[in-house]
């Protein structure tokens, strides 16, 4: 929805502007230059990323227009969630949760929290480390390491499409001058057999090439891969919150400081308060 009115923003104060000044929109109309321009860059696009990447572009670019998954309400599920594995742990050991673990689809703790449920990958990180830790053959320190091998894999991973996107919008002002030098070659070519207004029109249009490859690249196109960015961190989040939790109870805390640690490394936007976490996982587990 804001990237839709940010769109509209961005046209109607170029164009409002442009007409206060006294001009005239029928000049910018130029599709020739606009075929040059995006034709040149969405084949030099695909040309610079693999097949895994243009998909993960699209998904990604697709997710801009809507709203984050990531709520203080999933939040929450999250953590009362962990707090219940934590908890039923606690009190019938590592190998109670082994069902939990194996087929979390499966699982009554898992069921209660259908919006975790329905996030796989989140669902595969927490549950690929509780296995190990059913397993008992790591340390703390060495299931931190693994995590941390893991979540950078996954940062590296989810920054390809927004860099990839960034990378486009970094060549558009180029792909608006090459728009613009072949329609000076034209004009060129037309000299002495056009009058002086056709030329005028000619260079006028010439130039509107530059101003679309400006336009596209920071009012349309760089702000998509700023917001891909933004998404990306924010949905990198949970990950951390499921690290720290666990990690927490690998090292002898309980299942209520285990979540607290959790809480701590959320954005403050999202983050509950201490007391909202407390009544909701108490509340839950009740």
């Amino acid at each position: 929805m804001f990237v839709i009115v940010g769109y509209i923003l961005v046209t109607g104060s170029v164009l409002g502007g442009f007409l206060m000044a006294g001009g005239h929109l029928h000049v910018l109309w130029q599709p020739v230059e606009l075929v040059i321009i995006a034709g040149a860059a969405i084949g030099g696009f695909i040309v610079s990323n693999t097949t895994k990447v243009l998909k993960a572009v699209g998904k990604g670019l697709a997710s801009c227009f809507k709203n984050t998954a990531v709520t203080r309400e999933f939040y929450m599920s999250l953590m009362a969630l962990m707090y219940e594995i934590l908890t039923k742990v606690r009190k019938e050991g590592l190998m109670s949760i082994e069902g939990d673990v194996e087929e979390p689809e499966q699982s009554p703790l898992f069921q209660k929290y259908p919006d975790v449920l329905a996030d796989h990958h989140i669902v595969e990180f927490m549950t690929d480390y509780l296995r190990l830790m059913v397993s008992g053959n790591l340390n703390p320190m060495e299931i931190e390491a693994l995590m941390d091998g893991e979540l950078e894999t996954h940062h590296q991973e989810a920054h390809t499409p927004a860099s990839a996107v960034q990378k486009m919008a970094d060549g558009l002002p180029a792909f608006g001058i090459v728009a613009a030098v072949m329609g000076v070659v034209h004009v060129m070519g037309s000299v002495g057999q056009v009058s002086n207004a056709e030329l005028g029109n000619m260079i006028a249009a010439a130039l509107v090439g530059t101003f679309l490859g400006i336009l596209l690249s920071y009012g349309f196109v760089g702000p998509l891969a700023s917001l891909l960015e933004q998404k990306i961190s924010e949905s990198s989040k949970p990950f951390e919150c499921v690290k720290t939790t666990l990690l927490a109870s690998l090292n002898g805390y309980s299942p209520a400081l285990a979540v607290e640690f959790g809480r701590k490394v959320l954005y403050s936007t999202e983050r509950p308060t201490f007391l909202e976490l407390e009544s909701h996982v108490k509340g839950t587990k009740g």
